[in-house]
């Protein structure tokens, strides 16, 4: 039977396709590995040869391996010899031993191959190694044998290979046909990160959404409410640094009506003034103001803010920011701890306000209870925008930045289309990282790295190897751009390879 390989034949070194054993280098180049067999004396002809083929197992190809060796039974011994980098041995080995045992994974599941086939995630056992389920240890009537010779680095295991062949006897051929094993397409539930940990910093609220959007489809994990299934995080943190209304023909390129959010501003501000006793006697004290719910409302924003707990909410943090600048109380909540938790409908989603001097600025932090990101988010940060503007009016401060804080924002899976519509084609962009920039150079036989800020020196990591100083800058953590940081590492290496190399450095 010929050795005809399913999967990776350009990756693997066929020496004699009518061979019975296969040459598995895990992380080791195939090159090395075959010219250490040389070495040890073995027979690399392609007439003569026992060996079919050698190829490399890093890991990602387990599935493929186990298919090729289905539908090529005639390899009857696998011997692994390579640099065993990521446990890539042990997975093949567990795989033999002990099988497969089915596993609820939220990231992977499997696209089947076939109609009416059934594919689900599946664990090798006693490792971490997720792979398909249609591949099992019982298919293979007469599973290879497998043999451990070492790392091919050590003296040790060039003897191991030349007694290994020495004292080989090829094991009978028995009757055992092909068997072809469809390989499922992996299908991601979504990408896995830390689902609390995301943060958007832009300057504009409409690039910033398109972010916050392409977060929610490439992060969200799938939950099911009562209205259905949707993408969530948690806790993610928009900060826009230049918040002002964007030209319509922006706004309408995403199909956004800038006459709905203007409107939408008019609203979150609409109250009726009335006048105060306080005001005829000549103190600092703002109209109140009263909102009046539709009959078929059972909230909106503006009226939790200026009437609902009876008070101005808006009108009180102006009057606090008025008296002092660096007030830290001009806080509002908009949520009713006695009501909302036992009402069964109409709890707002908008449920705090912070508002801080800060840079000489008015910043505004918002929280959100639960957000809509493709339909809502947008629509609340034009409303901010409104209520910082008329507050950095009444205390007369220029307008800052606006964080909003969305506890739970989801996307609803049907709508991910109209969603990558929007993100498109995501364009490179250098963004300079706010905690300052680097220069390398080399000193003595030591790299040194100056971090600057507006041309000016803020410390200066000193090491010998690129390691050395990558654990310093992280130690401090003085970046915060993944960029920046891709851009440093490279610099770092090059930085090293001349230092070892007694060339001169140019920083890129």
């Amino acid at each position: 039977m010929e050795f005809i390989p399913l999967h990776f034949a350009d990756r693997l070194t066929v020496i004699n396709p009518e061979g019975t054993i296969g040459v598995v280098t895990l992380w080791s180049r195939v090159d090395y590995v075959t010219a250490r067999f040389l070495q040890a004396g073995v027979d690399l002809s392609e007439e003569t040869s026992p060996i079919a083929a050698f190829g490399t197992l890093y890991g990602n190809g387990l599935r493929e391996l186990l298919r090729n060796l289905l539908y090529n039974p005639q390899i009857r011994v696998l011997l692994l010899c390579g640099h065993d980098r990521s446990g890539s041995r042990e997975e093949l080995t567990k795989f033999f031993e002990l099988g497969l045992e089915p596993v609820d994974s939220a990231v992977v599941r499997y696209r089947s191959p076939e109609p009416g086939v059934n594919v689900g995630p599946a664990r090798i056992c006693q490792t971490r190694r997720i792979m398909d389920d249609l591949v099992r240890r019982e298919q293979f009537n007469h599973p290879p044998q497998l043999a451990w010779l070492g790392d091919p680095q050590e003296e040790a295991t060039v003897a191991r290979i030349g007694e290994f062949f020495g004292s080989y006897q090829p094991r009978p051929l028995l009757r055992d046909d092909r068997l072809e094993i469809p390989l499922p397409e992996v299908e991601l539930e979504y990408f896995p990160s830390n689902p609390r940990g995301h943060q958007v910093i832009n300057e504009t609220p409409l690039e910033a959404w398109k972010e916050l959007l392409y977060l929610c489809i490439r992060f969200g994990q799938r939950v099911t409410l009562k209205k259905g299934d949707r993408l969530e995080l948690q806790n993610v943190k928009v900060v826009i640094e230049k918040p002002q209304f964007e030209h319509k023909s922006k706004l309408q390129a995403y199909n956004f009506d800038p006459e709905k959010l203007k409107q939408y501003q008019e609203d979150i501000l609409k109250s009726e003034r009335m006048l105060d006793e306080g005001l005829l006697k000549g103190q600092m004290i703002l109209p109140h103001t009263r909102v009046i719910l539709r009959q078929d409302e059972t909230y909106n924003y503006s009226h939790r803010l200026r009437s609902y707990f009876e008070i101005d909410g808006l009108g009180e943090c102006v009057l606090r920011l008025i008296k002092d600048p660096e007030d830290r109380k001009a806080y509002f909540t908009l949520w009713d701890n006695k009501k909302d938790l036992r009402k069964h409908r109409g709890h707002p989603c908008f449920v705090s306000l912070f508002f801080r001097k800060y840079e000489q600025k008015l910043t505004t932090t918002a929280t959100f209870r639960t957000h809509n990101v493709m339909d809502g988010w947008l629509l609340n940060c034009y409303g901010l925008m409104a209520i910082q503007k008329y507050v950095a009016a009444q205390v007369g401060m220029p307008i800052g930045a606006i964080t909003i804080i969305s506890h739970s924002i989801s996307l609803d899976p049907r709508e991910s289309d109209r969603a990558m519509s929007v993100v498109g084609k995501r364009p490179f962009k250098v963004r300079l990282d706010p905690m300052g920039y680097f220069r390398v150079t080399l000193d003595e036989g030591v790299i040194i790295v100056e971090h600057r800020f507006e041309d000016v020196t803020l410390k200066e990591y000193r090491g010998r190897t690129a390691v050395s100083v990558q654990h310093q800058i992280a130690r401090d953590v003085a970046l915060s751009d993944i960029n920046h940081a891709i851009y440093l590492g490279r610099q770092l290496a090059k930085a090293e390879l001349a230092l070892k190399n007694g060339r001169e450095f140019v920083q890129d």
